[in-house]
């Protein structure tokens, strides 16, 4: 599971039958001071998020199917909850 901060939306007209209702939205991966981490990614919302929010993101396909429940779907990645607050031991 990877911290990361949502950059955008994308909208698909038509896609798989399986993502039909699903939001789309273009992830930033992030270090824990917010600094960006690689290449942003493609992920399906499953927790309503949006645009400045940071969450945490799945980038295992697997593990992505089964949190989003909607059987064999190709699915890279995920965002499966909105980050409050990140805190960290001196």
């Amino acid at each position: 599971m990877l911290l990361a901060r949502v950059v955008g939306n994308v909208v698909a007209t038509q896609k798989n039958d399986k993502l039909e209702g699903s939001k789309l939205l273009l992830v930033q991966p992030v270090d824990v001071d917010d600094t960006p981490r690689g290449a942003a990614v493609l992920a399906i919302d499953s927790v309503d998020a949006g645009i400045g929010d940071r969450v945490l993101l799945i980038q295992d396909g697997r593990s992505a199917q089964l949190i989003l429940g909607r059987g064999v779907a190709a699915v890279d990645a995920a965002v499966v909850g909105v980050v409050d607050a990140v805190e960290l031991a001196d």
